[in-house]
């Protein structure tokens, strides 16, 4: 079978491996040929439910989306998830199978390899093309043995390489040159080229350096990428700060503070926050005092009792007593929710170590975590004003008691949440309460902002995702990307999984 597979990897994290896959997909995407995405083991706090019932990195998620495609599990076999320096909770083909340590974790990386392979086997006969994402760096000695998430894949599905690097840090000729001389022969010569991301300013000073790699590696420049303003897109782990100056004169805005604990899971919720015009999002570091507020966020969090800990050992507990007392409003989302309730009982370790915690007391709530966990793709309406919400769930926390009578959200699926009697308080397990334009509104109104006025967040992100595939029209070297996939131009579409 001809190779339609074509793998990134990376100098380094976040050097631009999401990136480029995002923008590789959507441009096959729009020449009319069937693309999926595929990371073999993904290391995240990110993540998103698929169609059928599963759990993938976020970043899959996007750029299935940029694929034209729903999320489906066999886009990131291995999920890790994090819950300790030195521990995670594997997940295998969507669903979470137990925690292990590093140690555990590398001795059970022969049996991941298998699920790894049946997913890439799987799309192979689904699609005209497989676009990978590889993670970190395939130069990472100590993590080569026994390696299925960079070169280990790359050699058993023998498909081509492009590495990429970024050339803002600084050292991009090192990295590259680097890179590949460390990796075995055979790898080194399934390396097709590289691409230099991130760069400013004018490509005529670089091309001296470029011709050099060229010569010292015997391998092309495949393309230097811009540095994009103001680009879009979810990021895989790392928190985005940076808010868009154009957004600066927009009347009414109200701020918006996120404290930042040691295990915050999917903080894409606040994405769109981040690139509201009319809020100032603020996320506050670790021990840092939580600036004055109209609404305090506090987040989804993979060591819930860990991180309700680390609040307390922070004084932001003090800090959002005084924050209601002077009459700003607080939203809990999935394990903050968790968070506002009166006890939180972990009797199977799921999350660490076994034990229970005292909540913060705010809600009438008691959660026990199971080793089942809540996945679905969920909808319904806020209670308050009946505007029309979308989300999903991803949580091991089984949560009952008499402030569930009053829920945030009304759904035929299950009601969720619960509303202060006051409406002080919200909280939800729903990820993505602030993804659909009414229901954005709405929040925002009741923290404040009287005439809100939300973006539609989804044509912004189909327009990131035209300006990704803009930019491989402009700056690579397109044959060559076909060539590598054996592809000549569009072709009819295969159905999808």
């Amino acid at each position: 079978m001809k190779n339609k597979t074509l793998m990134v990897q990376g100098t380094t994290s976040d050097a631009g491996k999401s990136m480029l896959v995002t923008a590789l997909g959507r441009w096959l995407h729009r020449r009319g040929i069937s693309v999926a995405p595929f990371k073999p083991q993904n290391m995240a706090l990110n993540s998103a439910v698929t169609e059928d019932g599963g759990e993938i990195g976020r970043a899959q998620a996007v750029q299935a989306e940029a694929c034209g495609l729903p999320p489906h599990i066999d886009f990131n076999p291995i999920l890790l998830k994090p819950n300790s320096d030195i521990g995670a909770q594997v997940v295998i083909h969507g669903k979470a199978i137990g925690n292990m340590d590093a140690v555990d974790y590398h001795q059970y990386k022969t049996t991941a390899h298998t699920a790894v392979m049946q997913s890439h086997q799987r799309l192979c006969e689904h699609y005209e093309a497989v676009i990978v994402e590889g993670a970190g760096s395939p130069a990472e000695i100590n993590l080569r043995d026994r390696d299925i998430a960079n070169m280990g894949f790359a050699e058993a599905a023998d498909c081509p390489v492009i590495i990429i690097a970024d050339i803002d840090r600084g050292g991009v000729f090192a990295h590259l040159v680097g890179t590949l001389e460390l990796l075995s022969e055979s790898e080194q010569r399934r390396v097709i080229g590289f691409v230099i991301n991130r760069f400013r300013g004018d490509i005529k000073l670089l091309e001296s350096g470029l011709d050099w790699l060229e010569e010292r590696t015997g391998k092309p420049v495949i393309g230097v990428l811009p540095y994009l303003m103001n680009l879009h897109l979810e990021a895989e782990d790392a928190i985005q700060t940076q808010q868009d100056v154009f957004y600066a004169d927009a009347g009414q805005r109200i701020t918006v503070a996120v404290p930042v604990l040691p295990r915050i899971s999917n903080h894409t919720d606040l994405d769109a926050l981040r690139l509201h015009p009319q809020v100032n999002l603020q996320f506050v570091a670790p021990g840092a005092t939580i600036p004055a507020a109209d609404l305090i966020v506090l987040p989804g969090s993979k060591a819930v009792q860990h991180d309700l800990a680390t609040l307390r050992e922070y004084g932001w507990d003090t800090a959002i007593a005084c924050h209601l007392r002077y009459g700003g409003k607080l939203l809990g989302i999935c394990g903050g929710f968790q968070m506002l309730g009166k006890t939180i009982a972990d009797p199977l370790g799921i999350e660490g170590l076994a034990g229970n915690s005292v909540g913060l007391g705010y809600f009438d709530l008691h959660t026990t975590l199971a080793s089942d966990k809540q996945l679905r793709n969920v909808s319904g309406t806020l209670h308050f004003n009946q505007a029309e919400v979308r989300g999903y769930e991803i949580h091991a926390g089984e949560s009952s008691g008499a402030a569930l009578a009053n829920p945030l959200i009304i759904s035929d699926s299950g009601n969720d949440g619960a509303l202060s009697s006051d409406g002080q308080i919200v909280g939800s397990y729903w990820h993505g309460l602030f993804d659909s334009p009414a229901a954005c509104n709405a929040l925002l109104q009741w923290a404040g902002v009287e005439d809100a006025d939300t973006p539609d967040f989804q044509a912004i992100r189909g327009q990131t995702y035209d300006r990704l595939a803009d930019m491989v029209e402009e700056h690579l070297d397109t044959a060559l990307l076909l060539r590598a996939l054996n592809l000549s131009g569009s072709n009819e579409s295969l159905q999808p999984l």
